[in-house]
């Protein structure tokens, strides 16, 4: 697979909220499933940094006390209050603790081991807030708390995976009380025993605050990129992985090269930041639902597997060749007879899914690749089975909590009336990805709710308008019929709107020796482009 998908609102994949839809209610998500390499990573992760933080906690109160025993200054106002300061510094630690025997001693979830990172991190902030705030002012307890804030947060984001924003949401929860305690404490002190104004000691500790978030923060991305950096130039088995070609909503795509054989393969990863139950509940059908179809007209898939920190991945044959997006950007609408040749062998793909009980729901240009394939040219591929509904089942995957789809060509009973989803919902699509390939337009445009408007109101303006010319009414008939907002007036499958397809005598034909002339022009560049490109990241792997 080796394309770019696009990321606005026309042809990226959404999930709506069925909540976002009038007359729809959002129904309540999966159960859970345990990640044990993730939980176990993380769960290591915070039992070091919670262990190393309570013993240093340990000591300093440990010689605070000693301190305070062998030798006490004779001035009231350097007293230390009885038990105050203590017993919040006892909090804290006893945060600290617990924090380590729950990851030492508790088989948790993933999301529950990063709760507790972010309340305990939270938590014990607070108490040593309070331990520095109940000594005299003249000490500068502000100063105090955020020389201990400051090492805390930034060993934290070291040591504790976490992505950025959540390392700098995390910060700022536990820095925010030292400048309402600052300006608190400063204000309730009498002006004659006051050395600075309040509203200096409290900017200072704002200023001091927002250096300890940003600097966490900067520690988090570094170490983020330093993982994922890791992890793309791995081995997966007996793979290696060479470039990133390609990047979706959920997964990212890489050339990749096998240790023995010299076949060119593309793996595709799951985002770590989605390896969530249902995404990884779709991304594993993916595989499954792919692999069960033969057609040369879908992407082969050869190989899956998960890596030892529970990155799921799959491997499937590698298209040298552009999707169908790219190549309308790149060159302007298609002429009819090509659009016919690609959409019949597209149709033939989907033809095969839908028999085998299997709607694709996100057919687009962006998922249909075009290559050379044993020398013949303009050969499709149809890829992104991801969120495919299985009609035999339940489709607890996606029918439970979420609509998915592309907008621009999203059919309208995926809204109205999801248990409505069939064959035809795909039909719909084939139409709009011809509308698309014709005008170089897609049928709906602007923002993904306004697309979803237009899609429920409004009738798609015909072809011959959009385009501004003649386009063959029998290809433009055929068209806007997978157009209808009613299923039942539109071709009842992909073998019937392929059937039309082939009946449409008004269309000059695409011929081999064309698509032979393109793929010599147009096609080589961009194909010798990426092979210098690919060449390039291969020796440097």
């Amino acid at each position: 697979m080796n394309r770019i998908l696009s990321k606005n609102a026309v042809d990226s994949p959404v999930l709506l909220a069925p909540a976002e839809v009038p007359g729809q209610v959002r129904p309540a998500t999966s159960s859970p499933r345990s990640f044990d390499e993730s939980r176990a990573f993380l769960e290591e992760r915070i039992a070091k940094f919670s262990r190393l933080v309570f013993l240093l906690s340990t000591t300093f109160f440990g010689a605070g006390w000693l301190i305070a025993q062998a030798w006490e200054p004779s001035s009231e106002e350097y007293r230390l209050p009885p038990g105050a300061s203590q017993l919040f510094h006892l909090g804290s630690m006893t945060v600290l603790l617990a924090m380590w025997m729950v990851t030492r001693c508790a088989e948790l979830s993933l999301n529950a081991l990063r709760r507790i990172d972010a309340a305990g991190t939270v938590l014990a902030s607070l108490g040593t807030i309070g331990a520095c705030f109940s000594i005299p002012a003249v000490q500068r307890p502000e100063l105090l708390t955020l020389l201990s804030l400051f090492p805390f947060l930034l060993y934290r984001a070291a040591i504790v995976p976490s992505e950025p924003r959540r390392t700098a949401w995390i910060g700022v929860c536990a820095a925010a009380p030292v400048v309402l305690m600052t300006y608190m404490l400063y204000t309730r002190e009498s002006p004659a025993h006051r050395s600075l104004s309040p509203w200096v000691n409290t900017v200072q500790s704002l200023l001091f605050g927002a250096v300890a978030v940003l600097l966490s923060s900067a520690i988090a991305r570094v170490t983020y990129r330093l993982r994922r950096t890791a992890r793309e130039v791995r081995r997966l088995g007996p793979y290696t992985l060479v470039t990133r070609i390609g990047e979706g909503g959920m997964g990212t795509v890489y050339r990749a090269r096998h240790a023995l054989l010299r076949r060119p393969t593309a793996i595709k990863i799951l985002k770590p930041e989605r390896a969530t139950d249902v995404d990884l509940a779709r991304f594993e059908r993916e595989v499954q639902a792919t692999s069960l179809l033969t057609s040369a007209h879908t992407i082969s898939i050869f190989d899956y597997g998960r890596t030892p920190d529970a990155l799921f991945y799959y491997v499937m044959e590698y298209i040298d060749g552009i999707d169908l997006e790219q190549l309308v950007q790149r060159d302007g609408p298609m002429p009819p007879g090509r659009v016919v040749a690609v959409l019949s062998q597209v149709s033939e793909a989907l033809s095969e899914a839908h028999a085998a009980g299997l709607i694709h729901r996100d057919v687009k240009p962006a998922n249909i690749l075009l290559s050379v394939r044993g020398g013949r040219p303009d050969f499709a591929k149809v890829a992104d089975f991801g969120i495919a509904k299985d009609l035999g089942g339940n489709d607890t995957v996606t029918a439970e909590n979420l609509v998915p789809g592309t907008p621009a060509y999203m059919a309208p009973e995926t809204l109205q009336a999801p248990d409505r989803v069939d064959a035809r919902s795909d039909v719909y699509a084939l139409g709009a990805t011809a509308y698309f390939l014709l005008t170089g337009e897609p049928v709906f445009a602007g923002r993904a709710m306004e697309i979803l408007a237009q899609l429920l109101q409004d009738e798609p303006v015909p072809l011959s308008k959009r385009l501004g010319r003649p386009v063959p009414a029998s290809l433009e008939a055929l068209v806007l019929s997978a157009l209808a907002k009613d299923p039942d007036d539109r071709p009842e499958s992909a073998v019937v709107f392929s059937q039309r397809l082939a009946a449409c005598s008004d269309i000059p034909a695409w011929t081999a020796a064309e698509a032979a002339a393109w793929w010599r022009g147009r096609g080589e560049s961009i194909k010798k482009k990426r092979s210098s490109d690919l060449m390039a990241a291969e020796s440097a792997a």
